[in-house]
């Protein structure tokens, strides 16, 4: 397979765009979400136990349910990502490691795997996500 110059810069800046969000997830910086998705974006992660909304409503659900964990970091990979002109599509690995304390300050590490199914779009001020699907792969049915 021979890619364009164009095709191959697309793709590292939707590898940037990925990373971007891990960043600001990981970070809990959500004002940073603004530069990883479109304003009408449709962020859906209901599959693993969260909401479906627009990114304000997104930003909001972050801020209050990543409050509940002591540490977490999303790790991506394996992205597979198809470009056609200002649009592509993507489903990308993620393994998200999590921490819960209980009252008394003892910690848990707990797993979860899943995929990103991303719709891109090229916008004027560079590639943005407008879709966003987590779909699961892996999650504990139970702590402790």
């Amino acid at each position: 397979m021979s890619l364009s110059l164009a095709e191959i810069s697309d793709r590292i800046e939707i590898q940037d765009l990925l990373v971007e969000y891990c960043y600001a997830i990981d970070s809990r910086d959500w004002d940073a979400l603004d530069d990883v998705f479109t304003p009408d974006a449709t962020i859906d992660y209901t599959e693993m136990g969260g909401t479906r909304g627009s990114l304000a409503e997104t930003k909001a659900f972050l801020s209050s349910a990543m409050a509940n964990f002591a540490g977490f970091q999303h790790m991506i990979s394996t992205s597979k990502v198809t470009v056609d002109g200002d649009t592509a599509t993507g489903r990308t690995m993620c393994h998200n490691p999590m921490i819960t304390a209980d009252d008394k300050g003892a910690r848990q590490v707990f797993l979860c795997g899943f995929w990103y199914r991303d719709l891109f779009v090229r916008t004027a001020n560079g590639w943005r996500i407008q879709e966003r699907h987590e779909e699961r792969s892996y999650y504990p049915t139970r702590l402790g």
